[in-house]
């Protein structure tokens, strides 16, 4: 990727450039942190996929929300669908019954079987799939 081969021409031509930051919440870019604009643009200089640079100074709060991570069950309401990600049931579908904020748990019924089958499993295993209006 480009942030990999950013630091590699970094190590071999010691440029002064602190870091290299690829967020995931903004596909298509790569936040560089330097002493000034000239020294990014030399070193993206040449890449493949590098279509344009953006110059310019970001505050630390305009990048805070992706850094920052919120629990997985702040995110979740009851009726939401979501994908089990790991543990026994791992790639099934479910709808979560119930949640046990405090315990980070939530109760989920399985969609993939023939059968109503309520499961209690750590919240961090969820992935949600799709968002219910309103919630429980």
């Amino acid at each position: 990727n480009v942030a990999n081969h950013a630091y590699t021409i970094l190590l071999r031509r010691q440029k002064p450039i602190y870091s290299i930051l690829v967020l995931e919440g903004m596909k298509g870019y790569v936040l560089f942190e330097a002493t000034n604009a000239q020294v990014v643009t030399e070193t993206v200089m040449g890449f493949k996929h590098v279509k344009s640079t953006v110059q310019g100074m970001m505050l630390f709060s305009d990048i805070e929300r992706f850094l920052v991570s919120k629990p997985v069950i702040a995110e979740l309401s009851v009726n939401d669908i979501v994908e089990i990600v790991a543990g026994p049931f791992k790639g099934m579908r479910a709808r979560i019954d119930r949640l046990e904020v405090a315990r980070g748990e939530a109760t989920i019924v399985l969609l993939d079987t023939p059968y109503q089958l309520p499961v209690t499993v750590d919240a961090n295993y969820l992935k949600i799939v799709k968002k219910t209006e309103g919630g429980g």
